[in-house]
């Protein structure tokens, strides 16, 4: 039985001829340039030393300098096992996991009658060229060169017309002995059920070949030419031949041009086109959001594709819909940039009013994936609440998890926290200030019992936060805004921005003792108190983990905020005018009240010494004032 050829090519696209020739060869790594999809190795069929193999992986084509082998994947795996045609399809087959089609006689058949398809709309695409060089498509050529379509793409993109009528098509194929049912199955004719005559699926519109990668026309898009038309684009129905969501219109041409630079994709035939005289390489898909099969067939010829779509509202919901699919299938060689044109604009307007230069600048400027699933999280939200703040987390980690591929889920989680700390970057505390230039604490406030004993519980908080961070990964990631805005004393901070950078890493505690150079735990068990403390071991349940984490949080919130203001106020009484030293008072007495709301055994004693340095305070400023 003859294998269909739609299989085939089913095999070449699910396929990567670099993957299967690399289980033969070994790339030679200084003339292979993977992202380019260009790989170099001696070649598997003779004898050689030198690298004069080459793969072409996006065009799916191999060549030899030295002996003049040529094919594709089929070819290959054929040539290097020495299997017969069938053979090396059941090979592929297996490799790409897909059954090979059954022996069915009635299926050869329509293998058959679908070669006829193809034949049927090549003819079609020729009589709609003549109609658009012809009388009957003089409208139809104006309208092209008013769009700034030059006679060249009208030759290199098959353009054409159908004149209305409604019967012009059907009358001069059948003419040349077309059947009108395989007309009907080709797209080209419509039948309507109630009995009316047959007529022509496209009337009076610009039409726009659309071809398989082997350059055959397979269906049809129509721009009508009437301004009241129902549909202003309208494709061919899905046939044996067109399957809309896995086609790119473009799909071969831009193959061809996509090593030379970035490949667009875009959302309509006028925006190929346009792309393409800028010397673009730019597909689009047809009428329809992207799908996963077209997507795979873009990456399959460019690693980082870049998005183009119209500056408005439906372009920008597109984008993220893109998103979501694109998340759980990225990889390091497969990404997405997003170019979101000016609003009310789309890449044919861009090249046609501010020439290709601009479009080339646009595409330039495309932002990454992970910039677009930021905007969308944050643009018009209103993060000024704890539990907001909170939300936004929790969308972003539900992002992240999405994205299967281990090593890069890292990265963009620090892509992400980078972008977060940004956004809620604290500013400084509003100080008041005389014309003096203030001094700093002197060195009896610095090396004061309060500082000391200050410093040395905030040192054993931290070191109890980050250990219960390290045995609960995941209470880890509810707590990462809180760890991300405390200040840890210096000695814990390396620690601290391991765990930080680590989130989300199979095994947390593994991944910071590579990066420290030794076991952050044991560094923090140093402390009795850290290894008394079970509710935050490894062996305490995630509730009494997540109590106890809060709880630590919590206070050491309100014990670094009261420490903050009376140092500062420290610092300011031998300098400040008697406002800035009330202010600075009663910015202290807040915090003291803060944390005086957070009851245990180990604050109360810091609690009554923080109010008599405070009622020390107090009394200088009245010593000053003269009261």
């Amino acid at each position: 039985m003859k294998i269909p050829e739609s299989f085939l090519a089913e095999l070449r696209s699910r396929l990567s001829l670099a993957d299967v020739a690399g289980r033969v060869v070994t790339w030679d790594q200084r003339r292979s340039q993977p992202a380019k999809g260009d790989y170099w190795a001696p070649c598997p069929f003779h004898h050689e030393k030198t690298a004069s193999f080459h793969v072409v992986d996006r065009e799916g084509y191999y060549y030899c300098f030295g002996c003049q082998a040529k094919g594709d994947v089929l070819s290959f795996v054929r040539e290097t096992e020495n299997l017969g045609f069938r053979e090396g399809v059941e090979r592929l087959a297996g490799l790409a996991g897909l059954a090979m089609p059954e022996v069915d006689p009635r299926a050869a058949a329509q293998a058959e009658a679908n070669q006829g398809l193809y034949e049927l709309n090549d003819a079609a695409a020729r009589f709609y060229q003549r109609q658009l060089s012809a009388g009957p498509g003089q409208a139809a050529r104006d309208t092209l060169t008013g769009r700034g379509v030059s006679t060249d793409a009208v030759a290199a993109f098959g353009l054409g017309y159908a004149p209305g009528g409604g019967r012009a098509l059907l009358e001069h194929l059948t003419a040349q002995g077309a059947a009108l049912a395989d007309l009907v199955r080709a797209g080209l004719i419509a039948e309507p059920e109630d009995g009316r005559s047959p007529y022509d699926r496209f009337r009076d519109r610009i039409m726009f070949p659309i071809r398989d990668e082997r350059d055959r026309t397979i269906a049809f898009g129509g721009r009508a030419m009437a301004k009241d038309a129902r549909a202003k684009y309208l494709n061919s129905p899905e046939t044996p031949l067109f399957d809309k969501g896995r086609t790119l219109y473009n799909l071969r041409a831009a193959r061809a041009c996509a090593k030379d630079g970035p490949l667009v994709v875009a959302e309509g035939y006028m925006d190929v086109i346009a792309l393409s005289d800028a010397g673009l390489a730019a597909v689009a898909p047809l009428g329809t959001a992207i799908t996963e099969a077209q997507l795979e067939r873009i990456w399959k010829i460019s690693g980082e594709p870049v998005i183009a779509l119209d500056g408005d509202r439906a372009g920008l919901r597109a984008a993220m819909r893109l998103v979501d699919l694109a998340l759980p299938r990225l990889a390091h060689d497969k990404s997405l940039r997003f170019c979101l044109l000016p609003d009310g604009r789309d890449p044919d307007d861009v090249v046609r009013s501010d020439g290709a230069a601009a479009m080339a600048d646009l595409i330039g400027g495309a932002e990454p994936l992970v910039r677009l699933l930021w905007r969308r999280e944050t643009e018009g939200q209103t993060l000024d609440s704890p539990e907001r703040r909170a939300a936004l987390d929790a969308r972003l980690r539900q992002a992240l998890g999405r994205i299967e591929d281990q090593g890069l889920r890292e990265h963009y989680r620090t892509a992400l926290r980078d972008l977060r700390s940004e956004l809620f970057r604290r500013p400084e505390r509003p100080r008041w200030r005389s014309n003096r230039t203030p001094a700093g604490p002197s060195i009896s406030t610095r090396s004061s019992p309060l500082a000391r004993e200050a410093a040395a519980a905030a040192r054993t908080r931290e070191s109890l936060l980050l250990t219960g961070c390290i045995h609960h990964p995941s209470l880890a990631e509810t707590f990462e805004a809180e760890l991300e805005a405390l200040s840890f004393d210096a000695s814990l901070e390396p620690i601290r921005q391991a765990l930080l950078h680590c989130l989300g890493a199979p095994d947390l505690r593994q991944k910071m003792t590579e990066g420290l150079g030794q076991d952050p735990i044991a560094t923090l068990e140093g402390l009795p108190l850290v290894r008394a403390t079970r509710s935050l071991g490894a062996d305490a349940t995630s509730e009494d983990a997540e109590r106890t984490l809060a709880d630590i949080f919590a206070r050491h919130r309100a014990e670094s905020g009261l420490a903050d203001e009376i140092r500062e106020a420290e610092s300011e009484i031998a300098t400040a005018d008697d406002e800035a030293l009330t202010w600075r008072l009663n910015a202290a007495g807040a915090a003291c009240r803060d944390a005086s709301k957070v009851k245990s055994e180990e604050t109360s004693s810091l609690d009554a010494r923080a109010r008599a340095d405070l009622d020390a305070l107090h009394k200088a400023i009245l010593d000053r004032s003269g009261s």
